[in-house]
């Protein structure tokens, strides 16, 4: 159950509450669509500024789902609000990713160990170097228990995290430098996540769907987006069922 708290971005609707496993795609609309779906008897939290929050029962366990926006500034101040102002203990992002390995294919599952990013944002930490942003150990191995049972074999490894979705021309040749590194895909919130959850002592994982190819330059239609994504949406949410009855 979430305590009383004055939030700037999330103001809970009365008689509701946010479990302590919360669900974060980018797009409200799809933490809607995943509520109604997946969840037993969903109640809306949140509606300020439309970013759409809602709590339901998941296998008998409570579960919450929300939209978090594009970018790491973003994804920074809803998970921020939900660990220290809501109790939250763990946050999943579950998102589209652009594939950096021939071998990752679109409609494939990604899962970041690790996310290397160009953002400044963890600089505030103050920590001299780099604060290198981590998945939390017990929700990979949580999702990677998961996986097993679910018959889904996704890609574990570092990402990349831009504050950049169209780049200038003199860095046309980042894609290519960011594969010879071992980067799986490229994405836009989940380093900000990571320094957030590690900041706040809370626990956090993210995982993708490759919707597009950086390699190939394939790309998912709208409809493929929508049907695909339910293997990493199944598989966050049993992760999450995992993580909530512990």
């Amino acid at each position: 159950m979430a305590k009383e708290s004055i939030s700037a971005s999330i103001s809970l609707n009365e008689g509701t509450s946010i479990a302590k496993v919360v669900l974060m795609p980018g797009d409200p609309l799809r933490a809607k669509r995943i509520a109604e779906k997946y969840l037993e008897n969903p109640v809306c939290f949140n509606n300020v500024r439309n970013m759409l929050g809602f709590t339901g029962i998941y296998k008998g366990r409570e579960v919450s789902v929300m939209g978090h926006g594009m970018g790491i500034p973003s994804v920074g101040i809803y998970s921020t609000e939900l660990y220290e102002q809501f109790d939250v203990d763990a946050i999943i992002r579950i998102g589209s990713t652009g594939s950096l390995q021939p071998d990752v294919h679109l409609g494939d599952v990604v899962v970041a160990m690790g996310s290397s990013s160009n953002s400044s944002y963890g600089d505030i930490y103050g920590l001299p170097g780099t604060f290198a942003p981590v998945a939390n150990y017990e929700l990979l191995k949580a999702c990677m228990d998961a996986a097993e049972k679910l018959g889904v074999h996704p890609h574990v490894g570092q990402v990349y995290s831009s504050d950049q979705f169209y780049y200038p021309k003199a860095n046309a040749d980042l894609p290519q430098r960011l594969t010879d590194l071992g980067m799986l895909a490229v994405e836009m919130e989940s380093a900000g996540l990571y320094w957030t959850a590690q900041g706040c002592h809370k626990k956090a994982l993210a995982m993708f769907t490759a919707s597009d190819s950086l390699i190939s330059h394939e790309a998912m239609t709208a409809e493929e987006r929508q049907n695909s994504f339910d293997t990493m949406m199944c598989l966050g949410l049993e992760t999450a069922w995992t993580v909530a009855g512990e």
